[in-house]
């Protein structure tokens, strides 16, 4: 992996932790209710997909356990019909999915960086 996409990656993780963070001990009825979360938090949604298209298509191809286009396609939502938007939609998918996505990511650079020990060896 090149160091770009490494770099990228753990950019979304921390985009990612601050959503979650920004979610608090919200519930999703709370999380309705609070117009500053919920723009904080699709503010961090559309971050994460911003960044997501920085991201090689051949890194994301090799990596489809991470749904790049879904993401990113959810950040061009946020981003141009943030009227339209179902804020439900948002809490479920940082809330329930973030933490999962972020995960995979976080195995992704792992694997990584075991690679790169890897060769400096050789």
């Amino acid at each position: 992996m090149s160091d770009e996409n490494l770099v990228v990656l753990k950019k979304i993780l921390e985009e990612m932790s601050i959503a979650h963070s920004l979610l608090g001990m919200h519930d999703v009825d709370s999380f309705m209710e609070d117009e500053m979360a919920k723009r904080a938090v699709c503010m961090t949604v559309i971050n994460v997909g911003e960044l997501i298209k920085n991201l090689d298509m051949d890194f994301r191809a090799d990596n489809p356990e991470v749904p790049w286009r879904d993401m990113a396609g959810f950040r061009d939502i946020a981003a141009h019909k943030y009227q339209t938007l179902r804020m439900d939609d948002v809490y479920v998918t940082v809330a329930d999915e973030f933490p999962s996505i972020a995960e995979d990511i976080r195995m992704i650079c792992e694997r990584a960086v075991g690679e790169d020990e890897a060769r400096d060896d050789r």
